[in-house]
């Protein structure tokens, strides 16, 4: 008589809201399945209040199976502490496989204890590249990618990047970009939004912002040229700028605060949720942004994209997408393109289908050796 086979089991390593968001999918996909049991792990990494019932609710998510509570600190302390905190966790319940996703300290930490422990490790969302070493996401990748045991790239370019580095194409699986499983899985919630309603937005009418990056708003003149450059745009249309506490703390110690809620046509608000902030970027004419993930959304929903930076890990929202990197003096001219009708609408790039996470299933079960 043939003894049944244990499910193996999964530790999904988790740090903040962004990567609760590319975890989902794929917890669910592989909950839906008898051969492996699916943990998640919370690092705490950044202390998020938000981080509610009604946030795991949203996402079909069970309360993490474990908590590790590092919460903030310097890189180092971070870094260091989600390492001590995992490496307990890992002695006491040895997982047969780990999935780290993104760029966090959390991220590269994981990566380290299990590849220390001889476990092996995914890594959700590898290759992407900025090629520029001063973001400490950038040398996360690195780090990450150079280690991990399997990477699952979100878009060609992610494996060309890995290859250009001298990685074995076997340790790499394309499996498309997993945040476009969470945009669908949330699809039915974000339509029946009335944020953009409650916010008095009319459709096409106007555009949302978000600013956060240390590069644009911890700098008193750069911070200064983006807010005369956002009152320009707000002559030619109507603004939402959901603030970031890191940029509204900035705008106020620079003494720029005022000049944006004395205008009638910038309407500012306290960070969104995942369903309000695409309920409203579903409806816009345009978004101005610094953030990553936000351009590969605005990609797949074909709108345009003014990221306010030198570079991206996120290339082929460029090539292929809605998205393109702009000056910040530039910015009132190219929202002008964008009421011209003259900013290219782009593609979808290849496996940006809403089926990230069965792929993934699909890999990590073939390389388990499960027939």
């Amino acid at each position: 008589m043939t003894q049944a086979r244990s499910p193996i089991l999964v530790h999904l390593i988790a740090a903040a809201r962004p990567n609760f968001m590319k975890i989902a999918p794929l917890y669910h996909a592989l909950a839906r399945e008898t051969w492996c049991e699916a943990k998640i792990v919370h690092t705490g990494q950044h202390y998020d209040p938000n981080m509610s019932d009604a946030f795991f609710r949203d996402l079909k998510l069970p309360t993490p199976h474990h908590h590790l509570e590092v919460g903030s600190g310097s890189h180092a302390a971070q870094t260091g502490g989600v390492m001590m905190a995992y490496e307990k966790v890992v002695e006491r319940e040895r997982p047969d496989w780990i999935v780290v996703v993104g760029d966090v300290n959390s991220t590269a930490a994981c990566a380290m204890v299990g590849t220390k422990a001889w476990i092996p490790v995914v890594h959700l969302e590898a290759g992407l590249r900025s090629g520029d070493r001063r973001m400490p996401e950038e040398i996360n990748r690195l780090v990450t990618d150079a280690i991990c045991d399997v990477l699952w790239t979100p878009s060609p370019d992610a494996d060309a990047h890995l290859i250009a580095e001298g990685v074995d194409p076997a340790r790499i699986d394309f499996v498309g970009n997993i945040m476009i499983d969470s945009y669908e899985m949330l699809r039915p919630a974000i339509e029946a939004s009335d944020a953009r309603k409650r916010l008095e937005l009319k459709p096409q009418g106007y555009a949302v912002v978000t600013l956060h990056r240390p590069s644009n708003v911890d700098d008193a003149a750069a911070l200064g040229e983006l807010v005369a450059q956002l009152e320009a745009v707000s002559a030619k249309l109507p603004l939402l700028f959901a603030v970031h506490p890191r940029t509204k703390k900035r705008l106020e110690e620079f003494g720029l605060a005022a000049r944006l809620t004395a205008n009638e046509r910038i309407r500012l608000t306290e960070p969104l949720g995942y369903i309000e902030f695409m309920s409203v970027v579903s409806s816009a004419c345009a978004v101005i942004t610094d953030s990553g993930g936000v351009q590969e959304e605005t990609t797949y929903l074909s709108i345009p994209c003014l990221t306010l930076r030198e570079n991206t890990e996120r290339p082929i929202t460029v090539t292929e997408g809605s998205n393109r990197l702009v000056k910040p003096a530039e910015l009132s001219a190219m929202v002008g393109q964008v009421l011209g009708g003259e900013w290219p609408k782009g593609r979808r790039p290849a496996l940006w289908d809403g089926k990230a996470a069965e792929r993934c299933s699909a890999a990590l079960r073939r390389r388990a050796g499960i027939a």
